[in-house]
């Protein structure tokens, strides 16, 4: 699969825009500042094809990309930090709700802060995905501003926070170095050609 050959196809603001299901969708979940943009730019080897804000909560609706002609990568609005209106909290909580509702996902991919415990939307998020059985990785991303003896300690706490189940991976990542990209890549590809 040729990550390079990549496609926006739509900012989905509600339900009605979620594209046909024609290809397996890998959604992208993680709060507003934890890199969700670099990690998927990093992962099409793109500089800058997610939008990378300055400000935390750039991405408002649920933003479909076509890889290849054979999975979308679908970045879903980050949880928790961004400095937006109750309104338009309440609209991004209910359009989340209707997509993991629609049973579209074919991997999760949460994406954490490698520097720090997961917070409470980290564990409803990864609490989602465990009690519905949907398969999903953790990326720890940021792992470039760790020290080498932080990065087992850290895995370990994030581990035991998110109470992950012992067949859930933890990719240790870094969206500045493409540190565990190769692993990242190999499981989007398990997921697209099994």
């Amino acid at each position: 699969m040729n990550f390079n050959n990549v496609e926006f196809m739509i900012s989905a603001a509600n339900p009605k825009d979620f594209p046909e299901k024609k290809f397996p969708e890998i959604a992208f979940a993680g709060k507003s500042n934890v890199g969700k943009s670099s990690v998927i730019n990093r992962l099409l080897q793109r500089k800058n094809f997610a939008r990378v804000g300055d400000k935390p909560g750039k991405t408002i609706h649920i933003n479909y990309f076509v890889i290849d002609k054979q999975c979308y990568f679908v970045d879903l609005p980050g949880y928790g930090y961004a400095k937006v209106s109750q309104k338009e909290k309440d609209r991004w909580a209910k359009l989340m709700d209707n997509y993991f509702s629609a049973d579209r996902i074919d991997l999760g991919i949460m994406i954490v802060d490698a520097r720090h415990a997961p917070t409470q939307n980290d564990i409803t998020m990864a609490n989602w995905f465990i009690e519905t059985g949907c398969p999903f990785v953790v990326v720890a991303n940021k792992l470039d501003k760790l020290k080498k003896s932080e990065i087992l300690p850290n895995m370990q706490a994030i581990r035991e926070n998110l109470s992950l189940p012992e067949h859930c991976e933890i990719i240790p990542f870094s969206a500045e170095k493409g540190t565990g990209r190769d692993e990242l890549v190999k499981k989007v590809l398990n997921t697209v050609m099994p």
